[in-house]
C-alpha cells in the first residue's frame, strides 16, 4: 500500500503566499508525475500542475507565473509554491501521483482560502 499526505493549506490574504507539500509514503518503488488538482465549490477538479520524474513541468493557464510545483525524488515529495494568491484560488487541493504497481492515488486534500 502507498498514500500521500498533504499539508500547507490554510487562510491567506490576497496577495499572499503559502507552500503545500505533499508525501508519499508506503511501499513505494517508482513514481512516474506527481501533481496538484484543486476543487472550488461547485466547480469540478481541475489540474493546477503537475510534473514527471524527470522535472518537466505544466501549469493550468491562470496559475502560470505564480505558482511552482517541484519534488524530491529522494523524500517521495511534491511540492507547490503558490504566490500572489487571489480569491479565486480558493479550492480544496489535492495531491496525485502515479506510482508504479499501485497506479494513481489521491491525497485527502487541503483546504487553502484566499480572503481579506
Amino acid at each position: 500500500q502507498v498514500q500521500l499526505v498533504e499539508s500547507g493549506g490554510g487562510l491567506v490574504q490576497p496577495g499572499g503566499s503559502l507552500r503545500l507539500s505533499c508525501a508519499a509514503s508506503g511501499s513505494i518503488i517508482s513514481i512516474n508525475a506527481m501533481g496538484w488538482y484543486r476543487q472550488a465549490p461547485g466547480k469540478q477538479r481541475e489540474l493546477v500542475a503537475a510534473i514527471t520524474s524527470g522535472g518537466s513541468t505544466n501549469y493550468v493557464d491562470s496559475v502560470k507565473g505564480r505558482f511552482t510545483i517541484s519534488r524530491d525524488n529522494a523524500k517521495n515529495t511534491v511540492y507547490l509554491q503558490m504566490n500572489s494568491l487571489k480569491p479565486e484560488d480558493t479550492a480544496v487541493y489535492y495531491c496525485n501521483a502515479d506510482f508504479v504497481i499501485f497506479g494513481r492515488v489521491w491525497g485527502q486534500g487541503t483546504l487553502v482560502t484566499v480572503s481579506s
